[in-house]
């Protein structure tokens, strides 16, 4: 008896034993001891987990038998930690190229789908962030066709007008295709957002005008004989502290289509993040919509953040689309809290498939513009994948005098909503536009590479009532030119007869060392007018090794977008020349984009080559 009684007594101290939980807390950093958001952190072959916050930082219970943790973040290395003794665990994340799905294939999802919905499993006390499913090719994205922008022959047709574009969602889907083994569709490949992903030291304005212009100009890297133009914008920075207080509706899609963790649950993160910058001044409303629309936070005051986040957090999907009726009521809600002078904008986070409701595009469109011109602007974050409405949300940004973002990770969130707050929310000029004119004396043909949905009609420039692109505080805006010098020979140009009345032989032309006129027209935030300001840019060419890294940088990611649209106009470009090149223009590369860009061109090489092989085989 005394042996039973002795046998269960260290049955119940063992049970105890192994059922204690340690806390263990630490701090997750990159390679340059930069703080990491959005860090899963697990107990092997458990269901525990948790993420680090904005500031790098966790704290999870962990069994008494654990012995490691994983700590897990997409396109940096995985670390697997022994625990040992110490309740303090510090981690450094290095670049590197990881398969998420493996690395967590011994991890069950807390979360089970019923009725379309997530339900929180009791027996999970901690946040699980599952990995992103693999895009399957036979699933329903939409992309907006994209008609390659051709040489135009400078003797013939001179000018060339184009919005400004500061959207960068398709560099971040891009990148979300090829880290899940995929090559990205040609129409989801927009050059220009590529190139403007990125930061650029550019001088900023000094003047009177809140945009700065620079140019350069070198050899074309892929087509021998040519010449690229480099043109580059800075608008001014304004510190956050002077930043005007802000009036946000967050339009939230809560519909069926919405539940995958890389939807609702990574969307309630990310604008959690944006929470967090909030000023005490900024007001933040939240609509949701699915089967209806409806409010779940009145106007609150940004220094009450758990409040919104509690909202935030009790957002379940579920339902049917009604996309147009959310969209009514948060412009509503956004006039009926309109702030004079401050930034008035509804931010609509979804995977665009609207499908009850104003379905009708056109009749979006033009609900959108009426209340641009009441001063409500519109900003877009797309979330998902499989059904992604990549066409419908591009269209709906452009018109509504914001941007548009893909949030296709925690870290993506906390660039848009965090390192660049205020390019992301606040206008500094509205409406711009930008036109050139090429001197034919130097330039046989130009070439415009990317903005193919931003041309604009040469008249449109003086048009102040066509609408075009928003830039924000400290927002950078590239674009590039390839020209056809006059004199050189390339298999580009197709025979053009001679005009009869007008002069085009370049001797006839006045002699000039000015190779083009940039004009710029924008608009103040509150203003209707434009205002004009001109450039003159001489036709001065330098070696690529001495041109500044904003050239050489983005001259390499313009190069990338050739190679993965299959661009005619590729020439000799080579992922081995696009790696070489940004290899010599990373800069200080703080949070390491560059580097990883890097890695998703090795990527996308892999890909292009199993590709070939397999069509040979």
């Amino acid at each position: 008896m005394k042996s039973k009684i002795a046998l269960l007594l260290f049955f119940a101290l063992t049970a105890f034993t192994l059922l204690q939980n340690r806390k263990i807390t630490g701090v997750v950093t990159d390679e340059y001891q930069k703080p990491l958001a959005g860090v899963m952190v697990s107990v092997p072959n458990t269901m525990i987990s948790t993420t680090t916050d904005s500031l790098g930082r966790y704290t999870i219970q962990v069994p008494a038998y654990a012995l490691k943790l994983t700590f897990v973040l997409p396109h940096l290395t995985t670390q697997q930690i022994d625990i040992g003794k110490s309740n303090t665990i510090n981690v450094t994340l290095k670049t590197g190229r990881i398969n998420l799905t493996e690395a967590l294939a011994d991890h069950q999802t807390v979360h089970r789908k019923v009725s379309g919905s997530y339900v929180k499993m009791e027996s999970a006390p901690q946040t699980f962030m599952a990995p992103m499913q693999r895009y399957q090719p036979g699933e329903t994205e939409n992309y907006n066709p994209i008609n390659e922008n051709g040489f135009q022959v400078a003797s013939q047709m001179p000018v060339t007008t184009f919005s400004v574009d500061v959207d960068r969602a398709a560099y971040s889907n891009t990148r979300r295709f090829l880290n899940n083994g995929q090559m990205p569709p040609v129409d989801a490949v927009r050059i220009e957002e590529m190139i403007n992903y990125f930061d650029y030291d550019y001088a900023g304005p000094s003047g009177e005008h809140p945009i700065a212009v620079s140019t350069e100009m070198t050899d074309s890297p892929w087509n021998p004989g040519l010449k690229l133009l480099h043109i580059g914008l800075q608008a001014k920075t304004v510190p956050t502290k002077n930043l005007p207080a802000s009036n946000l509706v967050f339009l939230i899609d809560v519909s069926g289509s919405m539940s995958d963790q890389n939807k609702l649950p990574l969307l309630k993160q990310a604008f959690k993040l944006l929470v967090d910058q909030l000023r005490p001044q900024d007001k933040i409303s939240i609509v949701v919509y699915a089967g209806a629309a409806g409010e779940i936070l009145k106007p609150t005051s940004g220094s009450e953040k758990m409040t919104i986040k509690e909202a935030l957090d009790g957002l379940e999907a579920g339902g049917s689309t009604a996309g147009g009726a959310g969209i009514e009521l948060a412009y509503k809600l956004a006039k009926d809290n309109f702030i004079k002078n401050g930034n008035n904008r509804v931010i609509l986070a979804t995977d665009g498939d609207f499908n009850v409701g104003i379905s009708s595009e056109g009749a979006l469109q033009r609900l959108i513009e009426e209340k641009r011109k009441e001063g409500i602007f519109l900003s877009i974050m797309g979330f998902g994948m499989g059904n992604y409405k990549d066409s419908h949300i591009e269209t709906l940004a452009d018109k509504g005098n914001g941007n548009y973002a893909y949030i296709d990770n925690i870290q993506e969130a906390r660039k848009e909503f965090v390192q660049e707050f205020g390019g992301t929310l606040f206008t500094i000029a509205k409406d711009v536009k930008i036109q050139i004119e090429f001197n034919p004396r130097h330039v046989q043909a130009y070439r415009l590479i990317g903005y193919e949905n931003r041309a604009l009609k040469n008249e449109e420039f003086h048009d102040d009532k066509k609408d075009a692109g928003e830039m924000g505080s400290g927002h950078t805006v590239t674009a590039l030119y390839e020209i056809v010098p006059t004199g050189a020979k390339s298999p580009y140009l197709s025979k053009n007869d001679a005009l009869k009345y007008q002069k085009t032989d370049a001797s006839d032309i006045g002699k000039t060392d000015e190779m083009l006129t940039l004009k710029i027209r924008y608009k103040k935030p509150d203003e209707d007018q434009s205002v004009l300001f001109d450039m003159p840019v001489k036709n001065i060419s330098r070696p690529m090794a001495a041109c500044s890294e904003n050239l050489r940088f983005a001259s390499a990611v313009a190069e990338f977008g050739l190679l993965l649209r299959g661009s005619e106009f590729k020439g000799k470009a080579s992922y081995r020349d696009v790696i070489a090149r940004a290899k010599t223009a990373f800069g200080k590369d703080e949070e390491g984009y560059r580097s990883e860009f890097v890695q998703l061109v090795k990527t996308a090489e892999t890909l292009d080559n199993r590709k070939e092989t397999a069509q040979k085989d």
